[in-house]
Parts: structure tokens; C-alpha cells; sequence
């Protein structure tokens, strides 16, 4: 049986590999065999970060509302209980944003997050 040699399919194949492994460092974007190793990973941690990034950004949020709400007297499960006792509805990245352009408007809700809670 005749030897197959690759041809243009395989100098195609690998040439898309070593596209997507530019800007690594070392043989990682220059051989073939160590690039098609890392871009496999890379697209691993992409996929996946992709969904911690959601995660990691939701307990941003969470630290900063949590910090303005210290200042104004309460913790951050007491704030958002209130919060929603009061029939205030407002997801943590708006109120996030609040507490850290817009203080007197934060500490409102705040007073308005004790009273839900008093009642």
C-alpha cells in the first residue's frame, strides 16, 4: 500500500492551529504538537470562564452593597430583607452601582430598608 501523504488538508489543520495559539510564549506558538495541547486548554478555560465570570462578578456586587450598607447600620441580608419587605425590587448590580456613585440616594434606601424592617 502507497505511503499518504498529508497535503494541504493537514497544512490546513495545523496552519488554524497555530493561528489560534499566537501571542503564547515559547514552542507553545511555534510547534504544533505543543500549540494544539495549549489552544485545547485555552478553549477549555474559555468555555468555563465564561460562566465563572458571571459568578465572579455577582460577588462584587454582593461585597460592595454589603460595605454601604455597613456604613449605613445594616448588614447585607438585613438590607436586601428589607429591601424587599418594602416592595423595593432592584437587582444587585443596579444597587451595587448605587452604593458606590451615588451615596445619599444608597443610604434612602437604607432608611427605607429599616422601616421595611420594622414593619
Amino acid at each position: 500500500m502507497a505511503r499518504v501523504k498529508g497535503g494541504y488538508v493537514a497544512r490546513r489543520r495545523r496552519k488554524k492551529v497555530l493561528k489560534l495559539a499566537k501571542g503564547y510564549v515559547g514552542s507553545k506558538h511555534r510547534l504544533f504538537k505543543s500549540a494544539q495541547v495549549q489552544v485545547m486548554k485555552s478553549l477549555l478555560y474559555a468555555y468555563r470562564d465564561r460562566r465563572q465570570k458571571k459568578r465572579d462578578f455577582r460577588k462584587l456586587w454582593i461585597t460592595r452593597i454589603n460595605a454601604a450598607a455597613r456604613i449605613n447600620g445594616l448588614s447585607y441580608n438585613r438590607f436586601m430583607h428589607g429591601l424587599k419587605q418594602s416592595g423595593i425590587e432592584m437587582n444587585r448590580k443596579m444597587l451595587a452601582d448605587i452604593a458606590i456613585h451615588d451615596e445619599k440616594a444608597f443610604a434612602e434606601l437604607a432608611e427605607k430598608a429599616k422601616s421595611g424592617l420594622n414593619n
